[in-house]
């Protein structure tokens, strides 16, 4: 018996079997990467644009506008988000739980609410951390976070 001969499973036969193998792998991993490249399918939802608007001072506070533009959107009887305010130099400040519903069916409404304890200007960006509540059609608190488009009218950044 000798193990070099090909197709008699020696060790040609096994190197033989290697090879195709590795060669099948080879041009399998591009046709996987390029399935797992696919970005994710967006949601058809409708956009709900929040804006933070204007800041200003009041007292000791900030006062924050916040537009929130539902004019494609299903009405909400709730939309309570957790809010993140962080200073010029990047470090969390105050954290505050807003509601800005009720906004009804293809409206925009202006929601006011203050940090207390915290100047306009030490504000350098506001964080939308989370939806805490969502309520209204066939909405969640993950659908709605995922529909929110945030932008600014202030010198502070608006993000998610």
């Amino acid at each position: 018996m000798s193990d070099a001969g090909p197709g008699r499973g020696g060790i040609g036969g096994r190197l033989l079997a290697g090879a195709a193998l590795a060669a099948a792998l080879i041009t399998a991993i591009p046709v996987a990467m390029a399935q797992d490249a696919t970005p994710p399918a967006k949601s058809d939802a409708p956009p709900l644009k929040i804006e933070l608007n204007r800041l200003e001072p009041a007292g000791e506070a900030c006062r924050t506008y916040m537009l929130v533009d539902n004019s494609r959107g299903p009405a909400l009887k709730s939309l309570k988000v957790d809010l993140f305010a962080f200073d010029t130099e990047g470090v969390a400040q105050k954290r505050l739980a807003v509601e800005l519903g009720p906004v009804q069916e293809k409206k925009t409404v202006v929601r006011l609410f203050d940090f207390a304890g915290l100047a306009c200007p030490k504000i350098g960006r506001l964080l939308l951390n989370d939806v805490l509540a969502c309520e209204g059609g066939d909405a969640t608190r993950e659908t709605c976070l995922e529909r929110i488009e945030p932008a600014t009218k202030t010198s502070a950044a608006f993000d998610r």
